[in-house]
């Protein structure tokens, strides 16, 4: 009977721990993306916390640094000229960054924002949704070839 004890009381550790770990690795992980001016609002907080922040590259921000990739965002794409909303992204982490990313292009940066108010971001991701899309003809001459 001591042996069915010991069994249980060590399966009841070992799938406590890795509740545990999966619980502190989802809470840490879920982060709901925030506008610029969301992100600047949050004030000390956004030093704290792991921030996903949201916004388009500003033409000809972007500049390579070795490793280190910097730029500018704006919240705003139909406002560009007039946007005052901006924020500036150092991206200094292992992951190349992906062929969407450009001038223009939607961009959703993910790290903490400096002391100095630079976001310093260890993940970028660029949304380009239209690029994947096939073209009308290509649709057609897809559903012809299956025939």
């Amino acid at each position: 009977m001591k042996t069915y004890a010991k069994f249980g009381a060590i399966v009841l550790v070992v799938v406590g721990v890795l509740a545990w770990l999966a619980l502190g690795g989802v809470s840490e992980s879920k982060t709901y993306y925030k506008t610029i001016s969301e992100v600047q609002k949050m004030g000390d907080q956004a030093q704290v916390k792991r921030v996903r922040v949201d916004g388009y590259v500003v033409p000809g921000s972007i500049v390579r640094n070795g490793a280190q990739v910097s730029f500018i965002m704006h919240q705003d794409p139909a406002k560009r000229a007039q946007d005052t909303t901006r924020l500036k992204v150092v991206y200094s982490g292992i992951d190349p960054l992906p062929d969407t990313f450009k001038d223009d292009a939607q961009a959703m940066a993910d790290g903490k924002l400096g002391a100095d108010g630079v976001f310093q971001a260890n993940k970028i991701q660029a949304k380009c949704a239209s690029k994947y899309e096939a073209k009308p003809q290509m649709k057609t001459d897809a559903t012809r070839a299956g025939m």
